[in-house]
């Protein structure tokens, strides 16, 4: 692959930083050895897999201040509305770029948007850099793992190579006319639910995500394994939307876990959580074709589901009921209110919010379905590997095994409200989150 004399552009999509970005500093180094210019494009769509304003509004204001870094460097940010496949192209082929160079991405849509584009660019190269994951998804497995244990040692034996320090970015020595993103026009332009409104409570950015690594390492971290499971712990990092956005590196954030004080068996607890268990999410998406719909589940799970799919369920709701948390169990209402009113649902309660709502649907496949598009509707890291590998593994036993057969569940892994009542204070929890608050009769 020969790169064409022009400028260099990064396509920045999933990873939405400046510093720490493989992507990125992939980018920079192509710019300074064809000694081009170089430019950083991001492609806004009018309506990503039916992302809410609180997605959009978290992303762009991290994307405003992805500007502002990018000022500093002499390097243009261009921010296009529309869909990527047209703008994006024409963008580029009106700069007359020599190479693109974009983030990796396992979802259908990002693979789409690649393959069409990668098309119409030749004989323009496109280089794809997994700047999410420490190692990048395609070496870390070539297939579908089976299971967090068939995964661990594999990635484990790469983190020397690839767990390593990232070089610094300087600025370029080429000066670019540099035009502000009319970020007015483009809130005014979004074709996004305004029905789920902004978090307050988390601040989007670069800036503030290192704030939260900086706060969790030095007050939480040393901690973690014992209180991670407790929801009114405060143990957990709030990293998630930070990752999901890309406007943290999982990479950066394993490095300082990593030299932190905390005692080993905190920051492995930490480390297998935001190394193994994320980047497993990945590998399910990445090469399994129905990561985010029942088909894509164990066989062996589909069938023990569908043997018990006639049992009589003692509750049945619709995805309304499920929505506005008006169910007859106020532990699972207060999850549900929790993910609507602060955009997420601690780990432990996400695990079993999904698996009641497997026990109150009518079939599995609807289940899957709307903890589906409940979680991408109101979560901040929806749409995401995490999320849907965290469904299938509630809900239809991906990465686990098959548990003692029981009526509704077959052998899923079950979990109840006792369950939770020996973990923490149950009352407690519920008393966060009113039903009559976010939903007035």
């Amino acid at each position: 692959m020969h790169d064409v004399r022009g400028a260099v552009v990064y396509w920045m999509s999933r990873d939405q930083r400046v510093r720490n970005n493989w992507a990125l500093l992939f980018a920079h180094r192509k710019a300074e050895s064809l000694q081009q210019p170089l430019v950083v494009v991001f492609t806004l769509a009018p309506s990503f897999l039916g992302a809410p304003l609180r997605h959009y509004d978290f992303m762009l204001k991290g994307l405003q201040e992805v500007e502002l870094s990018l000022r500093e460097l002499n390097i243009p940010f261009f921010l296009l509305q529309g869909e990527p496949e047209t703008e994006l192209s024409g963008f580029i082929k009106k700069l007359k770029a020599g190479a693109v160079v974009t983030d990796f991405s396992p979802l259908h849509i990002s693979r789409t948007w690649k393959k069409t584009i990668g098309k119409t660019l030749l004989p323009i190269p496109l280089y794809e850099i997994d700047a999410h994951n420490i190692v990048p998804c395609w070496i870390a497995s070539g297939k579908q793992e089976f299971a967090a244990r068939t995964f661990r040692p594999k990635i484990t034996s790469l983190l020397k190579e690839f767990l390593t320090e990232f070089p610094r970015l300087t600025p370029l020595d080429s000066v670019q006319e540099i035009i502000p993103v009319a970020w007015d026009k483009i809130y005014k332009g979004l074709n996004a639910d305004q029905n789920v409104q902004p978090v307050e409570w988390l601040k989007p950015g670069e800036k503030a995500a290192e704030a939260y690594l900086d706060n969790f390492l030095c007050n939480r971290l040393a901690s973690y394994s014992v209180k991670r499971n407790d929801p009114n712990a405060g143990a957990l990092s709030n990293l998630s939307p930070y990752l999901h956005f890309g406007q943290i590196s999982a990479q950066s954030c394993a490095l300082r876990a990593s030299g932190s004080n905390a005692p080993e068996t905190d920051s492995s607890a930490f480390l297998e959580e935001l190394i193994v268990r994320r980047e497993l999410s990945d590998n399910y998406c990445n090469y399994n074709g129905f990561y985010d719909s029942f088909d894509g589940l164990p066989a062996w799970a589909k069938e023990t589901l569908e043997q018990h799919r006639t049992d009589k369920r003692e509750y049945l709701y619709t995805s309304e009921e499920f929505e506005e948390g008006a169910t007859h169990e106020k532990l699972w209402n207060a999850a549900q209110l929790e993910l609507v009113k602060t955009g997420k649902i601690h780990g432990y309660m996400r695990m079993y919010w999904a698996k009641k709502i497997l026990e109150w649907s009518e079939t599995p496949r609807q289940a899957f379905d709307t903890a589906i598009a409940l979680n991408d509707r109101y979560a901040l890291d929806g749409r995401d590997p995490n999320g849907y590998t965290g469904v299938a593994w509630s809900i239809g036993g991906l990465h686990d095994r098959a548990w003692f057969e029981r009526s509704v569940y077959g052998k899923i892994r079950y979990m109840n409200a006792s369950g939770c009542a020996r973990k923490f204070d149950v009352k407690r929890y519920i008393a966060q989150f009113e039903r009559e608050e976010l939903f007035p009769s």
